[in-house]
């Protein structure tokens, strides 16, 4: 199937037209259209005949129906081949009513399955390409999930911020020092045997890191005490060591080559731009998943995610598992030398999205207006007073990346009913994530957070992080740097009031703006048993099992 060919046959029906026109709608050269004409032709696709002469048209006449034709070898494949060899031909230009078609065959190819053999699959959609597995490297939701399937902690961290053991069995806190005391038998993808070396070797290199070296500034050193014994040392004090510890970020593993082998419950089998396979991991030290093997495979973006199985019936109910999709704000660059450095500048923007906030559901409807707080649950009472419009030199460029393209034209529409020239600089996701430091060409940033696991680590963590939007403001702001030096000293029970009192600092200042809450919804049949959401708002798929229809 060629998408060009589906492209022509879409965009220009039989008749008369322009050699030019064509080359236009395929994005060809005049030289590359004419072959690819005199190769359709061949195939008998459609009979044409080239204008003689300068302005002279063409005729094309169409012998078969392409689309026709192709949802029909589609449908083959769909039924035939493996998930991910019919995926990629759904992004072709389809009229509606073929991709409607498509993806109602596509969709029953999706969900659990068990073959003759007894093997659990379950096949996931994704809608975008997986980044990366290594855990320094996962600062993306997606990626960051797969990180959880494939890899250890040494501790877990819940939502409420009790600690629970994982690869550690058990550990000492004092002042100064946290010992760790290591599961013995627990084993690595590739069959070796973890030690407290591998972890030493890991966690050294994740604090030597540039994104997490200031995270990890209160610890001086980590050192392996015994074969399964590791200590870290905080001469000054860390009061948030052991929840550093359970950041997907803090994963262990262990590098061989070009490969980087994990303890978790499922193994990277296969990874590639249109699927990545885990499979179950037959000696895990923890309980084995139920799963056999979890497959996620490359889908349109319009494509309705519904986790389901192959037993259950796609007109049967469904039910929703919702849970937090983090929070949404503005972000603006006070240290650049344009307007945004003006603090009235500032404040007025922030006059006008105050404004204008209520109507970005309009826009996006997952999202809840939030002028209250980036933490949940939680009020600043913040309000800003109507002021007058100052004088702007240049348009703002606003940085946005098309996943939040509705917010990003809200939030450009808001500016400019108050006057505020808006100039929109879109990002790709992957040129996100290395958009940061301390010259970041943009004035105001539309960014989307998602906690990790607890709020109060999670907040902090963002405040941290080298890669945010914030970083370059936090470096250069000497009333929040005061602050941050205070949470290694200050009890972990205590973060509520620290981390509000740093947000209240970035609000006041107009650097940091609430915009929005997000939830998640996911759909699943009701034979899908022991659905948890773990990091990031995703599904726990060690877990996971589905309830066997017997006759």
């Amino acid at each position: 199937m060629d998408k060009h060919l589906l492209a022509l046959w879409k965009a220009v029906p039989s008749g008369n037209v322009k050699h030019e026109e064509i080359a236009k709608t395929l994005d060809f050269s005049t030289k590359q259209t004419s072959r690819y004409i005199k190769k359709w032709m061949a195939e008998g696709w459609f009979d044409y005949t080239a204008g003689r002469g300068r302005g002279n048209l063409s005729a094309l006449v169409w012998l078969k129906d392409v689309e026709a034709i192709y949802e029909e070898q589609l449908m083959e494949i769909i039924d035939q081949q493996a998930v991910e060899e019919s995926s990629k031909y759904l992004l072709y230009d389809w009229s509606r009513e073929s991709k409607l078609r498509l993806l109602n065959q596509f969709r029953l190819r999706f969900g659990y399955f068990q073959d003759a053999g007894e093997v659990d699959k379950l096949i996931v959609p994704r809608r975008h390409k997986l980044l990366t597995l290594h855990p320094i490297e996962a600062i993306d939701m997606q990626s960051a999930n797969m990180v959880a399937n494939v890899f250890n902690r040494l501790v877990s961290v819940d939502e409420n911020g009790v600690v629970s053991p994982e690869i550690a069995h058990t550990w000492d806190l004092q002042a100064t020092r946290l010992r760790i005391y290591l599961h013995k038998g627990v084993k690595f993808h590739d069959g070796t045997t973890l030690s407290a070396g591998d972890v030493v070797a890991c966690l050294n290199r994740l604090r030597a890191h540039p994104y997490f070296k200031s995270l990890w500034e209160p610890v001086t050193s980590v050192k392996a005490a015994a074969t399964f014994v590791v200590d870290f040392y905080f001469p000054k004090g860390c009061s948030y060591c052991l929840q550093m510890l359970g950041m997907m970020n803090a994963s262990i593993y262990k590098e061989s080559g070009d490969k980087v082998w994990g303890t978790g419950p499922f193994y990277e089998a296969e990874n590639s731009e249109d699927k990545t396979s885990l499979k179950a991991f037959g000696d895990y030290f923890l309980k084995r998943p139920l799963l056999d093997v979890v497959d996620f495979v490359q889908v349109p973006r319009d494509f309705e995610i519904t986790y389901h199985s192959a037993n259950h019936p796609k007109d049967e109910a469904t039910f929703q598992v919702e849970s937090d999709a983090g929070f949404g704000i503005v972000v603006m660059n006070a240290f650049r030398p344009t307007d945004i450095q003006r603090q009235e500048v500032r404040d007025y923007v922030h006059y006008a999205i105050a404004k204008h906030r209520h109507s970005i559901s309009d826009y996006h409807p997952r999202a809840l207006p939030n002028a209250k707080s980036c933490l949940a649950g939680y009020d600043q009472q913040y309000t800003m007073q109507k002021m007058e419009r100052p004088h702007f030199t240049q348009a703002l460029v606003l940085k946005a990346v098309k996943h939040y393209e509705k917010s990003a034209i809200w939030l450009k529409d808001a500016l400019e009913k108050e006057g505020i020239p808006v100039q929109i600089q879109w990002m790709s996701f992957a040129e996100k994530l290395l958009d940061h430091g301390l010259d970041q060409q943009g004035d105001l940033f539309l960014h989307g957070e998602v906690l990790e696991m607890n709020q109060n680590f999670s907040f902090f963590y963002f405040l941290k992080n080298s890669y945010s939007p914030l970083a370059a403001n936090i470096s250069k702001n000497q009333q929040v740097l005061a602050l941050l030096e205070r949470y290694p000293l200050t009890p972990f029970g205590e973060w509520t009031a620290l981390n509000l009192q740093v947000e209240k600092a970035l609000i006041e200042s107009s650097i940091m703006i609430p915009l929005y809450y997000e939830k998640r919804q996911v759909p699943f049949s009701a034979d899908l048993m022991n659905i948890t959401i773990t990091h990031f708002g995703y599904v726990d798929y060690s877990n996971l099992w589905v309830r066997p229809r017997i006759e």
